[in-house]
């Protein structure tokens, strides 16, 4: 299948339609012209209100009744399958067109100049700013990311128009193969998904084959700190696409000259942007993020206000707008995302899961609040990734004041098998450091808390499980004492 088989006025049902990414797709494609429904279990999601905003009509069940022959494309989740969904055995049985998600994202990426952002981590981020600023530049596009936005209305899409399509791939079992990219965001390349990359060469090599998926007048923007992005552009620049680094070390416009904190804002200097950006978000990692989503939207705007050539079509009103877009910035869901402030103590929460990205999250916070005690509640996600990488992980958290931790968070797609779990990791912590604690269930861990925290602190729950819920619980009650 070459392309999208429903065109506008077309017919397409999603099993499984709450999930994000099926839903921002679900609204993106009702939006350009596509009757849309779908189906799901009947837990409420926040992509829930998103639905019926739009007046999507969508069953609370699975049922082969809901599929009918005038049905003319199936979009179903990853996380069902033929044997067990009998909606999509339906639809097979009927013989109608059914193809699971990431390759309907694919095939409607064909539909457009397409942008995808990839990396092991900080591409939600870098995708959510990126729509920030083609926002602030005026530019017709529609953005694509992996979490909600509160710039996005609370949602995963934005919808600028009809020209550009930026979208989160994501690099698990080489779902980004099916994207059709024009340029590619490459944050950051290492060891992770161990169950499916069992060593580095193996996640490397599949962000190679993406990047193979560029035209010859392509553009790979990669991260030129980090080690394995810039392996995979060394190793990509045999072929005629543009080579983009951007990050401290970087070469060219796209190149941080300085990173300096004032009164709780990052202020960024690039070389080839006369204007300091200002970011609301901690961490050096954010900086980066920020080079990335103004490489790709200089690009942009080369294409669609100048003459293609880089640097082209800019004008001093739009560099006060997307300057003005990247400080308006206040992240997306449970990225670096601020629950508020009770009883004097800052609540957060944010999805790091990879130590990289949790050592980076740490120190960014130290250095937005050097005032604050940091106190984490970190849940590991799945026994492999910790198993691979248990003294990474240990290692990662010396920047927190104090730090809980708790049972491994196990994936669907694997089972504990002896070995490695939460005690193993706790272990291991507290060989390297003090002020570490254990409670099996993240919530057992709140009445502890209540003693330790005090006005000045800030509590984060951290990683990829569902420990959120602990931060939610202590927000409110600290906010309930001050009433």
């Amino acid at each position: 299948m070459d392309k999208l088989c429903a065109a506008p006025g077309s017919s397409v049902y999603f099993i499984g339609i709450k999930g994000t990414g099926m839903c921002a797709l679900a609204e993106l494609m009702f939006t350009t012209g596509r009757r849309v429904s779908g189906s799901d279990g009947p837990a409420v999601f926040y992509t829930d209100a998103i639905l019926q905003s739009l007046g999507i009509p969508y069953y609370e069940n699975f049922s082969p009744d809901h599929i009918r022959d005038d049905i003319d494309l199936v979009i179903y989740s990853a996380a069902y399958s033929f044997e067990t969904n009998p909606e999509m055995a339906e639809a097979r049985r009927r013989g109608l067109p059914i193809i699971k998600y990431t390759d309907a994202l694919g095939l409607y990426s064909r539909e457009f100049d397409s942008s995808g952002v990839a990396g092991v981590h900080g591409k939600t981020t870098t995708t959510a700013m990126a729509g920030h600023l083609i926002r602030g530049a005026g530019l017709s596009a529609q953005i694509l990311v992996g979490s909600a936005v509160k710039g996005f209305k609370d949602r995963s899409t934005l919808n600028l128009g009809n020209r550009y399509f930026v979208a989160e791939t994501c690099e698990y079992r080489r779902h980004f193969l099916s994207f059709r990219p024009r340029r590619i965001i490459l944050t950051a390349v290492e060891s992770d998904h161990q169950d499916y990359y069992p060593t580095y060469e193996s996640i490397r090599d599949a962000f190679l084959e993406y990047c193979a998926l560029l035209p010859e007048d392509g553009e790979l923007i990669y991260c030129a700190d980090d080690p394995g992005a810039r392996e995979v552009a060394l190793l990509s620049g045999n072929r005629n696409i543009r080579l983009t680094p951007y990050g401290f070390t970087a070469p060219g416009d796209y190149r941080i000259l300085s990173y300096e904190i004032k009164r709780e804002r990052a202020e960024i200097r690039l070389v080839g942007f006369p204007l300091v950006l200002t970011l609301r978000i901690p961490g050096r990692h954010q900086a980066l993020n920020a080079a990335a989503a103004l490489a790709l939207t200089s690009s942009l705007i080369a294409l669609e206000f100048g003459d293609g050539t880089p640097g082209s079509g800019w004008t001093g009103e739009k560099r006060e707008r997307v300057r003005g877009s990247l400080e308006e910035f206040s992240g997306s869901k449970r990225r670096s995302e601020i629950l508020g402030e009770g009883g004097g103590i800052l609540f957060m929460d944010d999805y790091g899961h990879h130590p990289t990205a949790i050592e980076a999250t740490l120190k960014g916070l130290r250095d937005f609040y050097p005032q604050r005690r940091i106190i984490v509640s970190f849940m590991s996600h799945t026994y492999t990734r910790t198993a691979s990488l248990l003294d990474e992980f240990a290692s990662s958290l010396g920047a927190a004041d104090m730090v809980f931790l708790h049972r491994i968070y196990a994936s669907a797609r694997e089972r504990y098998s002896g070995g490695v779990n939460g005690r193993t990791l706790f272990e291991k912590t507290r060989e390297k450091r003090d002020g570490v604690y254990y409670t099996e269930e993240p919530l057992e861990a709140a009445e502890i808390l209540k003693g330790i925290l005090k006005p000045g602190d800030l509590f984060l729950t951290l990683g990829a499980g569902d420990n959120w819920p602990l931060g939610q619980e202590l927000f409110n009650y600290y906010r309930g004492k001050e009433g």
